[in-house]
């Protein structure tokens, strides 16, 4: 997945935006003011950091040890670090990237979670 894959999946969610809060080299995705996504498209290698569910979490980050590690400068328990370009299959990138905006998204109070469902 090339940097421009990787902004463009994920500003294809409903709802979503690039912000650069930090300073003008980290895109941070959020949906309704709430961070999906956290990465620097120019870096090498090419990383993310996702939210993930705190068991999964653990679980990934054995699994693909090296590739998918804890949030850097992020709350451990509930972030990892990808390697976007590190020989994880596109299909999981793109799976996790989904998971951290749904995991957010459910943490939306329900007025703004229907607010997303409507076209």
């Amino acid at each position: 997945m090339t940097p421009q894959e990787l902004r463009a999946f994920c500003l294809s969610f409903n709802a979503a935006v690039e912000d650069f809060p930090f300073n003008p080299e980290t895109s941070v995705f959020k949906v309704l003011g709430k961070m999906f996504a956290l990465t620097s498209l120019g870096a090498r290698p090419l990383t993310v950091n996702l939210k993930c569910d705190p068991e999964d979490a653990v679980r990934l980050r054995g699994e693909y040890e090296g590739l998918i590690t804890p949030g850097y400068h992020m709350n451990k328990r509930h972030w990892n670090t990808v390697a976007v370009a590190g020989g994880l299959p596109d299909r999981l990138v793109r799976e996790l990237i989904e998971d951290s905006y749904d995991l957010v998204v459910a943490g939306l109070p329900r007025a703004e979670r229907l607010r997303l469902d409507r076209p």
